[in-house]
C-alpha cells in the first residue's frame, strides 16, 4: 500500500493534483478543500494516501491527515458509497461536520451532498453511527450555529442558480473568521464566484 507521498505540485484540477515525485507524475484525487489549501504549482506537499484497487483501475486518493484518510476509508465501508461519493462528502463538509452530522443523524444535511439521496444518507447514519468513538462530539452551540448558517447559505446560493457542489466549495473557501450575519456571509461567498 502507498501510505503517503511527497512531491512538487505539477498540475491540478477540480478534484485531483498531479505530483512530480522524482520525475514520475502521480495523479492523486483529493477533496476540494485539500486542493485549495495546498498552495501554488511547484511547491512541495505531502499527502496521506489511499490506493483504491478495482479490476480495471488503480486510483490514488490523497488527504491532509491520517484522520481524514481514515474517515474516507470508513465512508468506503458503507454499502453503496464508492470513492467518488466519499470524496464528494469530504469536499462538501469538514471531517468534523460530517462526523457530527452522522452522530446527530442529520440526514437532511447529508442528503444535500451531490450523489447522496435520502436513502444513502439514512444508510450512512445507520452504518456509521457510533463508529467515531470520541471523535464525534456533540457540536458546541457556536459550531452548531455556523453549521446552520452554512446550511441556510447553501440553500440561498442554490436558489441563485449555483449547484450544491459550487455552493459547498464557496463555503469551504470562507475564512474561519467569516461574519455570522447571513447577508454578510452571502457577500463573502459571492466573492468566491467573482461577485460583489
Amino acid at each position: 500500500m502507498i501510505a503517503s507521498v511527497r512531491g512538487l505540485v505539477q498540475a491540478s484540477g477540480p478534484d485531483y493534483l498531479v505530483l512530480d515525485i522524482n520525475g514520475v507524475g502521480l495523479q492523486i484525487h483529493a477533496p476540494r478543500p485539500v486542493i485549495a489549501s495546498l498552495g501554488q504549482l511547484g511547491e512541495t506537499v505531502q499527502l496521506y494516501t489511499h490506493l483504491h484497487v478495482r479490476e480495471d483501475i488503480l486510483a490514488l486518493y490523497g488527504f491532509e491527515s491520517p484522520a481524514q484518510r481514515a474517515l474516507f476509508e470508513l465512508l468506503l465501508g458503507v454499502s453503496g458509497i464508492g470513492p467518488k461519493v466519499a470524496l464528494g462528502l469530504l469536499s462538501a463538509a469538514s471531517p468534523e461536520e460530517l462526523q457530527n452530522a452522522i452522530a446527530r443523524e442529520d440526514t437532511v444535511m447529508l442528503s444535500k451532498v451531490p450523489g447522496i439521496g435520502k436513502k444513502t444518507a439514512a444508510r450512512l447514519v445507520l452504518e456509521l453511527r457510533g463508529k467515531f468513538g470520541t471523535l464525534a462530539v456533540p457540536a458546541t452551540p457556536a459550531a452548531a450555529g455556523v453549521m446552520a448558517l452554512n446550511t441556510e447559505l447553501t440553500e440561498i446560493l442554490m436558489s441563485l442558480g449555483y449547484s450544491a457542489t459550487e455552493a459547498q466549495a464557496a463555503i469551504m473557501a470562507m475564512p474561519s473568521d467569516a461574519p455570522t450575519d447571513i447577508e454578510e456571509r452571502l457577500r463573502v461567498a459571492l466573492q468566491y464566484f467573482g461577485g460583489v
